[in-house]
């Protein structure tokens, strides 16, 4: 029979590995891997080998592909969560925590292609894996939150207007971001995947029609 010694003795010891620096780099390899190969082509081997360490030292700390991936998901879902809101709370006004949001998104994607690779490909073929799609779902739904934070804080302020949908504008500023993404990844990362902020958040404020159509 288990005890409670020994599943807190098993939880310590997965919580050092996994603050371990192997842990780390076959994550990174691993996704390196996905972003190059696609998740069904890539192989144990070949994430060992990009990572430097033995196939077998993999299930040391995984069961399977599948779990790598998953605890990728989770792995920088804190990371990148944790730079979003801090940069969020930097900004005053709504506008400013927006911009400052989508400029983060931005920065993270670019910063790290191959994140930028597998996280798109998995949004949006996530039928093949449903406990990715799970994961994909919760930072969905983590990213929608603090857009419905800051929209519900322009309301406030009389600088966003009171009468929208507030789903849809989660869906339009989600949407608009990962399009955005998609088209830069395909560009093979040919340009300043950050300079589109600017333009994008000023495009979610102003809309497209001009102050004629407005007073229509």
């Amino acid at each position: 029979m288990k005890t409670g010694n020994d599943v807190r003795g098993r939880f310590a010891i997965a919580t050092k590995r996994k603050n371990n620096d192997k842990y780390r780099r076959i994550l990174e390899a691993a996704v390196k891997v996905f972003a190059e190969q696609g998740f069904h082509q890539s192989t144990i081997a070949q994430i060992a080998k990009e990572a430097g360490v033995a196939d077998g030292t993999i299930y040391l700390y995984f069961k399977n592909k599948d779990d790598i991936l998953i605890q990728f998901y989770q792995y920088k879902t804190r990371q990148v969560f944790q730079r979003f809101r801090k940069e969020v709370e930097k900004g005053d006004s709504a506008v400013e925590k927006l911009r400052n949001l989508i400029r983060s998104h931005l920065q993270e994607f670019q910063n790290d292609r191959n994140m930028a690779i597998v996280y798109q490909a998995e949004t949006h073929q996530n039928q093949n894996r449903r406990l990715a799609l799970e994961h994909i779902k919760d930072m969905s739904k983590m990213y929608r939150d603090i857009i419905s934070e800051v929209v519900e804080q322009g309301q406030d302020e009389g600088s966003m207007r009171k009468d929208l949908y507030l789903g849809l504008v989660k869906r339009f500023i989600n949407g608009a971001v990962d399009e955005v993404i998609n088209s830069w990844i395909h560009s093979g990362g040919k340009y300043d995947l950050v300079s589109m902020a600017d333009p994008l958040v000023d495009l979610f404020i102003r809309g497209i029609g001009t102050e004629n159509v407005r007073r229509q």
